[in-house]
């Protein structure tokens, strides 16, 4: 049978070359485009300007990755090697899937660009690194008991997916004002309560937020009890 004509447009699907310069890798490409996507976000990132910053040409790129969709690919598939899980026979699975979604989400908040690219990167669930953390997952929940392994870790992952691209989106507007996290919320305060006047409960939860010296601490608190439901409610499935 003939070769496809239509090759599938993912890295992960085409033979690496060989590349032309001795200090030019895949690995180095993917490394600085990474420091990019961090300071600056995704619509900072183009071939040119990385190659630029490579002190390289876009044509010795090119060589090593075809397109900016190749390399969101090869950048999600990097970051998520940053990701330590416990081991699967770990003797308390929602302890070790706790400890699992903390990585998880500590590492979106150290790459906020990476919750907005995780349903759009291609086929970057075919990367080594995305294949071993699903791998890893699987194996803990199946050794916990559940009979639908995939569909207990979809629950966890959109959890900690949602709130980790919330609190992001958060930290990068703070980020943005050049200001504490706590300064920013001081000042934000005045104008967050005057709207909510009429609004009872919504005015409690500003007053509360506007009390709280720690934002970091409240951050941390929310994911934690929003997490503890989601395992309460993934223990109820398991086989009694």
């Amino acid at each position: 049978m003939a070769a496809s004509t239509n090759p599938i447009p993912s890295v992960w699907a085409r033979q690496q070359r060989e590349p032309d310069q001795p200090v030019l890798s895949r690995a180095a490409i993917v490394r600085e485009a990474i420091v990019m996507l961090d300071a600056d976000g995704i619509d900072a990132l183009s071939m040119r300007k990385l190659a630029a910053r490579l002190n390289a040409g876009a044509t010795s790129l090119y060589r090593h990755v075809a397109t900016k969709d190749e390399l969101m690919e090869l950048a999600v598939d990097e970051v998520f090697g940053e990701i330590t899980l416990p081991p699967a026979d770990s003797p308390d699975w929602r302890a070790a899937a706790a400890e699992a979604s903390q990585a998880f989400r500590a590492t979106v908040l150290r790459h906020p660009w990476l919750s907005s690219v995780l349903g759009q990167a291609g086929l970057a669930y075919l990367g080594p690194n995305l294949m071993s953390f699903g791998e890893r997952l699987t194996a803990l929940f199946t050794a916990a008991g559940f009979p639908e392994p995939g569909r207990a870790i979809d629950t966890v992952v959109c959890f900690v997916v949602g709130m980790s691209t919330t609190e992001s989106a958060w930290l990068t507007t703070v980020a943005r004002s050049g200001e504490t996290e706590a300064d920013f919320i001081a000042r934000l305060m005045p104008a967050a309560q005057e709207a909510t006047v009429g609004f009872e409960h919504l005015s409690d939860a500003y007053e509360a937020a506007a009390a709280d010296l720690d934002p970091a601490a409240a951050r941390d608190a929310k994911f934690e009890y929003g997490l503890e439901v989601v395992l309460d409610g993934l223990t109820l499935r398991l086989p009694r």
